[in-house]
């Protein structure tokens, strides 16, 4: 059954299908569920919904009048490093750019934050030292490598 709530991700440049089918092939349990184009009167759109990894999302492909921003992201906890790995280099490959502390954009456009979820375990820490060490460490990175921010906890 479909979900009656979505993020929808606004496309501006026709390739709306072509990215919900890349991050459901990238993100394990997710599917592209209904897929339609029309001409609305104001010029031809497309939407799509699609689910990754259970989450339902929507994109509207509807020409140029907006843009994505980082103000919106979809954020990736992942169960280990080769996880992340995997992730951050598909999603930067063809265009995508890594930007800072786990984010990155990827060739569509779409801001994303991939992480380990051993990342959250370490910054929220209730030994507040630990925890801001690990935040620290986090802060100089680009893609999260979790074995340098443990080293840097150790000392």
């Amino acid at each position: 059954m479909a979900s009656s709530i979505r993020t929808c991700l606004w496309f501006r440049d026709g390739r709306g299908r072509e990215a919900a089918e890349f991050y459901c092939s990238l993100i394990p349990g997710s599917r592209v569920e209904t897929a339609f184009s029309g001409d609305n009167g104001y010029g031809v759109f497309s939407v799509i919904d699609f689910v990754l990894g259970g989450v339902p999302y929507q994109i509207l492909d509807a020409g140029p009048m907006f843009q994505l921003t980082e103000a919106v992201s979809i954020s990736v906890a992942t169960d280990d490093q080769a996880e992340t790995d995997r992730l951050w280099s598909a999603l930067t490959s063809e265009g995508g750019e890594p930007t800072a502390c786990g984010w990155l954009k990827d060739r569509y456009g779409v801001s994303w934050q991939v992480y380990p979820k051993r990342l959250t375990e370490l910054t929220t820490n209730p030994d507040k030292a630990v925890a801001a060490k690990a935040m620290a460490a986090m802060m100089k990175q680009t893609k999260i490598d979790i074995a340098e921010i443990e080293a840097a906890l150790r000392g």
